[in-house]
């Protein structure tokens, strides 16, 4: 177990508003409905088809007729032997929070009676591994949740083929959500994401606390076990709460009828050995008669988490930004000496913490998109980050280790690619080696003095047409350099020719003229 000293807990008290407050506007973010050919209204939001956000994978429709709509269709991705990603590109702000919620319901779709089981990936990052085999046994759907800091203008959710996929890969819908500045801040989210383990509201026997209680939209589900329930209905304010939790996960609370301890385990899965953030909410709505007190120590798997909690009210909810976990959690909320009730608790989230994977050197991205642009039917997996996670990296990329991600070769012989070369190839400034031979592009050979790091360069087998580009004899690294069987004309450059230590091979299959003697 990691050290206790990676703990940090927060502590904030909220207000009883006296008034009613009103209907909250929607959340503001973008919410895709996968798989749909038109955008669509749901409970007043609006739904975006997906076919502006993703250039992959076949719009397929679920055949049943009590599904949400949202779960009505799906975007389905052709398995692979290879690990391969298929990637959402979506717009968002700079520097914005963002929750973002993946949902999946599998309806049979590929002939098999159980679901595939996938990889999730935003940015560079795996997040999860997708696996909805027992929700759908149960007749249920799937969803995901993670907290993201958005580090551009656009960020990526992919759908990742791993060694447990034995079927098409498939998503429903994908949601982003952008949420409060206060809103799980005291995460470093430069370095860490947050993916969700559980929300729930505790003694809460309703349905799915959401959006309009939500103002945020995160999902609050119903928990109870043998512990006594309490129900209640109050107008909570929350805006003293660091999360802004919902009020509505104040009006029951799971509660000792007898001043002794009450255990409960939370979350209802085994855990990982990593670290976790937890966030526990607490509101005590028992009358108590003047001089009574409601005064708990909180133990996770024997470990002390807080110490002489004292419960009122207005509310308090206690954080811990790094917790180490590992297998069955229990919750032991034990009364201090002379506590006159026993304890309780409303709601809780456990997320896991992520280290984030990092990012490829946004010229090198940049100048890769150029290059997919600029060829006809380039790899599927042409999305997203190109290096990053590293066993997903983009077909025929190879990338730099260390802290700073380039592109250090492309390798896309007899690959079936057409089109041409973008100019943007000679911004890949890391490059050592280009494999481009054996296909069907066309076009002039591009200025690449700038890559001078580059040692292999074979363009050999194509339809490239106009001269050699001079600048190509300047790069003193250039060691091979084959460019046989296309249609290039002019001369040879004789800084080509008379360069040491340069494999040449320029014929047969070309037209070039030569100097006279």
């Amino acid at each position: 177990m990691a050290s206790l000293s990676l703990l940090s807990i927060f502590l904030f008290f909220s207000l009883i508003s006296s008034s009613i407050s009103q209907q909250p506007s929607p959340p503001k973010g973008l919410l895709i409905d996968c798989g749909a050919t038109i955008s669509s209204t749901i409970e007043d939001r609006i739904w975006q088809a997906d076919t502006d956000y993703i250039t992959t994978g076949t719009s397929k429709t679920l055949n049943a007729s009590d599904l949400l709509p949202t779960l009505s269709t799906i975007r389905s991705f052709p398995l692979t032997k290879n690990p391969q990603k298929y990637c959402y590109n979506v717009p968002v702000f700079r520097k914005a929070k963002y929750l973002i919620r993946t949902s999946y319901y599998y309806g049979g779709i590929n002939g098999r009676d159980l679901p595939p089981v996938f990889d999730q990936i935003v940015d560079g990052t795996i997040w999860s591994i997708v696996n909805t085999t027992e929700d759908y046994v149960k007749g249920f759907s799937s969803y995901y949740e993670g907290v993201f800091v958005a580090k551009g203008k656009t960020m990526s959710v992919c759908i990742g083929v791993n060694s447990y996929t034995d079927s098409d890969p498939f998503i429903s819908a994908l949601e982003f959500v952008i949420l409060g500045d206060s809103v799980y801040n005291s995460t470093d989210f430069k370095t860490y994401g947050l993916s969700l383990i559980a929300r729930n509201s505790f003694g809460y026997q309703g349905s799915l606390i959401k959006y309009p209680d939500d103002p945020f939209d995160r999902y609050w589900q119903p928990f109870g076990d043998n512990n006594s329930i309490i129900q209640s209905t109050r107008n909570m304010s929350v805006s003293g709460f660091w999360n802004l939790p919902p009020s509505k996960v104040f009006d029951t609370e799971m509660t000792s009828d007898k001043v002794a301890p009450m255990e409960l385990q939370w979350p209802s899965v085994s855990l990982p050995n990593t670290i976790y953030y937890i966030a526990l909410y607490f509101a005590d709505n028992r009358n108590l008669v003047v001089g009574q007190s409601s005064v708990f120590n909180i133990s996770l798997n024997g470990i002390n988490y807080y110490h002489n909690l004292n419960v009122t009210p207005t509310g308090v909810a206690i954080f811990a930004t790094r917790w180490p976990l590992s297998g069955v959690t229990k919750i032991t909320l034990t009364p201090t000496a002379g506590s006159d009730v026993g304890p309780m608790i409303n709601a809780g989230e456990i997320f896991n913490v992520l280290l984030l994977g990092g990012t490829t050197a946004t010229r090198d991205v940049i100048a890769l998109e150029k290059v997919r642009d600029s060829f006809q039917k380039p790899p599927l997996d042409w999305n997203g980050d190109p290096c990053l996670p590293r066993q997903y990296s983009w077909t025929g990329v190879t990338c730099s280790e260390g802290p700073r991600i380039r592109v250090v070769k492309l390798n896309m012989m007899s690959m079936g690619l057409s089109g041409s070369i973008s100019d943007g190839i000679a911004n890949l400034t890391a490059l050592t080696d280009i494999f481009l031979g054996n296909n069907n592009l066309s076009g002039p050979i591009p200025d690449l003095s700038s890559l001078r790091r580059l040692q292999s360069l074979h363009l050999e087998n194509n339809q490239f047409s106009g001269e050699i580009p001079r600048s190509l004899g300047t790069i003193v690294s250039l060691r091979e350099l084959f460019i046989q069987n296309n249609n290039l004309t002019g001369q040879v450059p004789d800084n080509l020719t008379g360069k040491p230590g340069l494999n040449f091979t320029f014929s047969p299959g070309n037209h070039f003229s030569f100097p006279s003697p």
